[in-house]
């Protein structure tokens, strides 16, 4: 018989203070979920904690940054003590260093691989003994359609297809403990970060969105609920014989 978690679920959203993180956190609060959010500025998660209070479930943020070891297994006591064990977690912490390769310096590369991909790591070891203790679990981890390539951003790209190994391996070692590991990849999606693209391109955020378009065969734009959709599927207790599955939520056939 398939083990399922009692009412009262524990989720933890990393990177979760505003745009797909706060979304994300919203939607799996609403879904029944207390949420702990882990975000370099705790003040900055006062509006993710509010809607997720708004819903009736308990909101809990602590402050970390998710790439330093210690800072991890630090955030992730405090969210056992103040919440509970965790049985979702959620890594959508992430940060962009855009370069081409001849002008991308090594600390470009290494902070993005840090916050992308090492922090997905660490947060996945320091939350899955709760798991394994509980016989269930959920993790989804936030890759990108960049995956596959994209000009000036093969740091970025590298961090998000490792996403996707660490995922599929994840799904393999754990599934016996009843853990499910997912990714979900965007395609472009609304959110602070690619405003800040199109400033950085010089470009207004309507011509940006404009470019886009083109390969966007739904013709929108996403928005967060769109990726906060796709998260709340695999963390379901019904998504149990789903795992090491990476789902692209992109307006248009990819991978």
């Amino acid at each position: 018989m398939t083990f399922i978690p009692p009412e009262t679920r524990i989720a933890i959203v990393t990177g979760g203070a505003r745009g797909i993180g706060a979304a994300i956190a919203t939607r799996l609060a609403q879904d029944g979920h207390d949420i702990a959010v882990i975000d370099l500025d705790r003040d900055a998660c006062d509006a993710t904690l509010a809607a997720v209070c708004a819903t009736g479930r308990r909101g809990f943020a602590v402050a970390a940054n998710v790439a330093d070891e210690a800072a991890v297994e630090t955030a992730v006591t405090a969210v056992v003590d103040a919440l509970g064990p965790p049985t979702v977690l959620v890594n959508n912490a992430g940060i962009l260093r855009d370069r081409t390769l001849a002008k991308m310096s090594t600390d470009d590369w290494d902070s993005v691989l840090s916050v992308n991909l090492r922090s997905a790591f660490l947060m996945c070891r320091a939350v899955q003994p709760h798991m394994r203790a509980c016989r269930w679990g959920r993790i989804v981890n936030l890759s990108s359609i960049a995956a596959l390539g994209a000009v000036g951003e093969a740091n970025y790209s590298a961090a998000k297809a490792g996403v996707q190994g660490l995922t599929r391996t994840l799904a393999i070692e754990l599934g016996r403990y009843g853990i499910t590991a997912n990714a979900v990849a965007p395609g472009f999606v609304v959110t602070d970060m690619t405003r800040a693209v199109a400033e950085r391109m010089g470009m207004t955020m309507d011509a940006m969105v404009d470019e886009m378009l083109k390969t966007i065969h739904v013709e929108r734009p996403g928005q967060p609920e769109d990726i906060a959709h796709a998260v709340s599927y695999f963390a379901d207790p019904r998504s149990s014989f789903v795992t090491g599955q990476v789902l692209y939520v992109a307006g248009a056939p990819r991978g």
